[in-house]
């Protein structure tokens, strides 16, 4: 690849993603203190998720910030030039202004979806020349720090560090893939969750993990003094990573504490607190008990280190704070999802075994997000991801609907359907909304909300009846889906939560569509046509996130929906169909609507029910090679890449607003949908 194709985007659309009427309309003031501290906590994690990313991530912020705040704080791009006194031409300070943009959007420079570095537009040369206009000695020296590495290819994946990759989650000397195993694998032995760690490599046999925690010294029964690997190196545990920004975080919580509505939410507080606190993980679980029984509150949150994506092993989470309100008008929707989903669950295509035993109505709600601290804001959550939780307590699905429907104002590029026959361009554009709210319900609720891991609960004890069945494998105790799906479990996961909704689509439009006021026979056809759609120009468009160099996949959920797309390909649920041979130029998705009850179904179905089963049943030995061959991909696709690049767009730059107390009255701030506006959000908050 060359250097241009990691180039920063240029002409990204920037929204601001507004929750201004919800929060306002919230019934109390101390309702408005609980979200307002509750943001604050979420928000002084952002060096957490930079120091996670790549060692250059948290100079770069600084810097970006400094800069701002040394020209005075320029209210736009125009206002840049000025205060640079036209030393800078227009065309440098948009392609900073727009670099700068992507990496507060990202959280480090290296994208939040995808894993690829990006590096500025402008050329060293001239991003020296403006760091020198701007004459600020702790901006110059934060430039110094990171010059070279802002614009080095050298590494330009997250992943594995022995193959040379990126991955701040390993420190010190280069770690392999087998000694991250061994200390992962020592830890969960010993019931220690890994997500709040960071693991130092000091020789062969000497391993440090960094936990999280405001306390610098072990003030909790749950960490040994130290462990060692089946080879014999020592594991120990050093306290206080981020301990600055844990402080802080917990010291926002004891004011949240203040403003709780209820017991539930008191005991939940108090957890987050021991947690960050004292880097307790069970302290952390138990906030999420608590949070899952904090039915319909109306300020929602959940915080902590929460997904595993971007850890090349699968187990170390990335912080994420989110802060929203209830949209009771989309949560009444999802309620009538909730009340059917038994009845739908009877339709997935496997037997009972693999199901819970008794499916716990979940709480599910639209929200309209304040504050989601972390690398990249989704769409839909379904949490928490302890599996123990998840079956004897239950879980939450969460849709978020200001992200679902942001758009900017203005639009900067117009956008280009690509891949799609003329004839479906506009009943793509009229119902692709509404196709990926159904795809999201589903996914959340019923994806990931599904299944019942065969367990050997404490030797010889089981939660299945072993005699009764021929189920040959099982996780054993302290064994967790993460432990032994390892790197590819949440690409896995994704897949068969995306499966689980495509097929119920096709399977039972009649029973799914309602349920989301598309009643209309003829709507319900187009809406099937555009999910399906939706999904394979998806899988299409996932080839822009596998390295072909490194044959690696950089996003979880691209991955997966290519996988899916392949097998409907294979199928031949569609063709791709092009006359221009060498660069696809002209190719489009030819889908036989014909099949979709059928023959995709079916597909479909054998798919999942495999990946249903193998995730069930512990069974790694055939369930990875299974996932990898059918996530691979061969030439026949691989061809198709330098298509998709040639017409991708960039990816949404989302500004979040702030919250402000004034004269004892909570206030949110809302920016200008630039490039400027989400420095000045950032700037506002990092206080």
């Amino acid at each position: 690849m060359s250097a241009s194709e990691y180039h920063a985007d240029a002409e990204a659309p920037v929204v601001m993603l507004s929750a201004k009427k919800h929060f306002d309309s919230l019934p109390t003031e101390t309702a408005k203190l609980y979200a307002h501290y509750l943001s604050r906590a979420s928000h002084y994690g952002t060096r957490a998720v930079l120091r996670s990313v790549s060692p250059e991530s948290e100079d770069t912020y600084d810097l970006i910030l400094k800069v701002h705040q040394a020209l005075g704080a320029p209210a736009t791009n125009e206002a840049y030039q000025k205060a640079l006194e036209s030393k800078v031409s227009a065309t440098v300070i948009l392609q900073y202004l727009e670099y700068a943009s992507q990496f507060l959007s990202n959280l480090g420079n290296f994208k939040s979806f995808g894993d690829q570095k990006f590096i500025p537009r402008l050329s060293i040369e001239e991003f020296d020349h403006l760091i020198e206009a701007v004459n600020d000695a702790d901006a110059s020296q934060l430039y110094k720090n990171v010059r070279e590495a802002l614009y080095s290819l050298d590494a330009s994946l997250l992943g594995w560090p022995e193959k040379g990759q990126v991955s701040s989650y390993y420190l010190g000397q280069t770690i392999t893939r087998p000694e991250i195993e061994a200390v992962n694998e020592v830890l969960a032995k010993n019931g220690i969750m890994p997500e709040n760690t960071r693991v130092e490599k000091k020789s062969d046999k000497e391993f440090v993990v960094h936990v999280a925690s405001a306390e610098t010294t072990n003030k909790t029964s749950y960490y040994p003094e130290s462990l060692t690997t089946p080879s014999g190196a020592s594991v120990t545990f050093k306290f206080g990573d981020h301990s600055k920004d844990f402080s802080q975080i917990v010291a926002s919580l004891e004011q949240a504490l203040k403003y709780v509505s209820n017991e539930t939410q008191e005991k939940m507080i108090k957890f987050y607190i021991e947690s960050f606190k004292t880097g307790s993980m069970n302290a952390h679980k138990d906030s999420q008990i608590q949070w899952v029984k904090d039915l319909q509150p109306t300020v929602e949150n959940n915080i902590g280190f929460i997904e595993t994506y971007r850890d090349p092993s699968g187990v170390r989470g990335e912080w994420e704070g989110l802060v929203a309100m209830v949209n009771q008008e989309r949560t009444a929707k999802f309620s009538v999802l909730v009340d059917n989903a038994k009845l739908l669950i009877a339709h997935l295509p496997w037997d009972s075994i693999y199901e819970k035993d008794v499916f716990t109505p979940p709480d599910f709600t639209s929200l309209e997000v304040l504050t989601f601290a972390g690398s990249g804001v989704p769409a839909g959550i379904n949490i928490p991801n302890y599996d123990d939780v998840r079956l004897n307590i239950g879980f939450k699905n969460v849709s978020l609907g200001n992200v679902l429907s942001a758009e900017p104002k203005k639009k900067k590029n117009n956008e280009a359907l690509s891949f799609l026959k003329a004839d479906e361009e506009e009943l793509f554009r009229k119902w692709r909304v509404d196709a990926f709210e159904v795809q999201v319900g589903l996914h959340e609720l019923l994806g990931h909300g599904t299944g019942k891991l065969l367990q050997e609960t404490a030797p010889g004890v089981f939660n299945f009846d072993k005699e009764k069945t021929d189920v040959k494998s099982w996780y054993a105790p302290n064994a967790t889906w993460g432990s032994l799906f390892s790197s590819v479990a949440g690409s896995y996961e994704e897949c068969r939560a995306e499966l689980v909704a495509l097929y119920l689509i096709l399977k039972k439009p009649l029973e799914v569509l309602p349920i989301f006021d598309i009643k209309d026979e003829k709507e319900q056809k187009d809406v099937i046509l555009i999910a399906t759609l939706l999904m394979v120009r998806a899988g299409l468009l996932a080839l822009e996130f596998w390295d072909p160099e490194s044959k690696k996949w950089g996003q979880p959920h691209m991955q997966a929906r290519f996988g899916i797309s392949k097998v409907l390909h294979e199928a031949g649920v569609f063709t791709f169909d092009f006359k221009d041979e060498e660069n696809f130029s002209d190719m489009v998705i030819n889908l036989d609507q014909s099949k979709l009850s059928t023959v995709a179904v079916e597909a479909l179905g054998d798919f999942l029910l495999k990946l249903h089963v193998y995730k069930c049943s512990g069974n790694v030995e055939a369930g990875i090679p299974y996932y990898n061959d059918k996530t691979e991909v061969t030439e026949q696709y691989a061809r198709f890449r330098n298509a998709v690049l040639s017409k991708k767009l960039p990816r949404r730059h989302l500004i979040q607003a702030n919250t402000v107390i004034k004269s004892g009255d909570v206030e949110v701030v809302e920016y200008e949908e630039t490039e400027v506006g989400m420095i000045q959000s950032f700037v506002d908050r990092d206080v």
